[in-house]
């Protein structure tokens, strides 16, 4: 096996075929160039696997494995991850663009500095042409020297993306990884920022694309978003909705149990979190910006 390279990028990927070769050379095209990229195909139906193929003949950094079945988004996410070899982890999605400094300034950033855990850079949101509708400010706290203070911004500010961030896998590797319960990824997100700082490049290299077939856009309900994440959650008597909440509120109180805080620390996670439920409930937090404006206002927005 040849010597492991210092990034590994992780594309999970279902039926991606409009957007999936403009992302891949976008990804493959980055001024930084010691990097695996892990493709995980989740039994797609369309041409998806027929492109990965063809890159995959084209350029050795590239491994492809197609999933026999479809495992739900969430494993899928995870397989990618637990087949990474590298120091440092980034998450990529198919239809999204990036531009080329993005992985290399990401990794400056944390060799810059050690105590971070994350490095990402400014967004913009693309329409499903590559046009720019709006670029995004990134108001969380996630830079503060403290932990609860970081928690408390994730918890109740709209915004950031950091999920696409470039992660040291050292650290991430202490979490549960991506759950398949409501918002799981905002939880994940929560127990790295419990961790150690992210730093955001203040420049918009990161272009998160908006379209109708997007899993947030076409699969509305809280178990419908679930069961994408991992096909049991269909089932209601098993997995009903009350038990994905109570899972969300889990996964917050978990990553504040591992986390290395000190007492003081925790106590104030566990209060910015009473807080939280009693103020907003589970069913009004906040998330991604994008997934917090209707798809026609966000079409209809302009690049300031």
């Amino acid at each position: 096996m040849s010597a492991a390279p210092r990034l590994s990028v992780g594309l999970p990927v279902y039926n991606g075929e409009k957007y999936l070769a403009e992302s891949l050379d976008a990804l493959l095209g980055q001024t930084y160039t010691d990097f695996e990229l892990i493709i995980s195909d989740n039994a797609s139906t369309d041409r998806t696997e027929e492109i990965c193929r063809d890159y995959l003949a084209k350029d050795a950094r590239i491994s492809y494995f197609r999933q026999p079945v479809n495992i739900g988004a969430a494993p899928n996410h995870n397989w990618t991850f637990e087949h990474s070899r590298g120091e440092l982890f980034k998450w990529a999605s198919h239809d999204d663009l990036y531009a080329s400094d993005l992985l290399r300034r990401c990794v400056e950033a944390l060799d810059k500095d050690p105590e971070l855990v994350l490095a990402h850079a400014w967004q913009a949101i693309i329409d499903g042409a590559g046009d720019i509708v709006l670029t995004v400010d990134y108001p969380l706290a996630t830079a503060d020297p403290r932990p609860p203070e970081r928690f408390r911004s994730l918890l109740l500010t709209v915004g950031g993306d950091d999920f696409y961030g470039v992660i040291r896998s050292d650290v991430l590797r202490r979490t549960p990884l991506h759950g398949s319960y409501h918002h799981a990824d905002r939880t994940l997100m929560a127990e790295l920022a419990l961790n150690g700082r992210f730093h955001q490049v203040p420049e918009v290299l990161f272009f998160r694309r908006d379209h109708p077939d997007r899993a947030e856009r076409a699969r509305p309900t809280i178990r419908s978003r679930a069961a994408n994440l991992e096909p049991r959650r269909a089932h209601r008597l098993s997995n009903p909705t009350a038990r994905l909440f109570a899972e969300y509120i889990g996964g917050f109180v978990g990553a504040i149990r591992r986390a290395p805080l000190s007492s003081a620390e925790r106590r104030h996670c566990y209060a910015h979190l009473l807080r939280w439920m009693a103020s907003r409930g589970v069913s009004r937090s906040p998330g991604r910006i994008e997934d917090s404006v209707r798809p026609q206002a966000l079409v209809e927005m302009r690049t300031r």
